[in-house]
């Protein structure tokens, strides 16, 4: 028998998802949004500061916003937390261009996790009750 979900709809078991009504899902749409506006103001310091190429700074600073920003739009679909995933190291990534971006993306990607870590135990603490 196949279990069918309807349209946007996310199975709670699945192991990079949260359930629909878990609080922390507002806490990883904040790190996401706040990661755009990150990764958008690390492009000016990209290039007067550490004079980085203009065109590399605004491609790979756009490029990473804009992934936050898909990850942020698409977080109550089940696309939404892969993208959110990736927009972790993509975030890291930025530190080849400013070093400064090692420490700050690094200390969003460790937010994004223990949040995700803390949503999953709301998970499995609301699952038996569920039951």
């Amino acid at each position: 028998m196949s279990t069918a979900h309807p349209a946007g709809a996310v199975p709670p078991e699945t192991p990079w998802t949260l359930t629909p009504r878990n609080p922390m899902r507002v806490v990883l749409l904040s790190t996401l949004l706040f990661e755009v506006l990150l990764f958008a103001l690390a492009i000016p310091v990209m290039i007067l500061v550490s004079d980085a190429p203009p065109l590399a700074a605004s491609l790979y600073g756009s490029g990473a916003a804009v992934l936050a920003l898909a990850a942020a739009g698409l977080l109550r679909k089940p696309v939404g937390y892969p993208l959110g995933w990736l927009a972790q190291p993509a975030g890291i990534l930025l530190g080849f261009l400013t070093p400064a971006m090692f420490v700050v993306g690094a200390m969003f990607a460790a937010l994004w996790i223990v949040s995700f870590v803390l949503g999953k135990r709301l998970d499995g603490r609301a699952a038996p009750t569920a039951a």
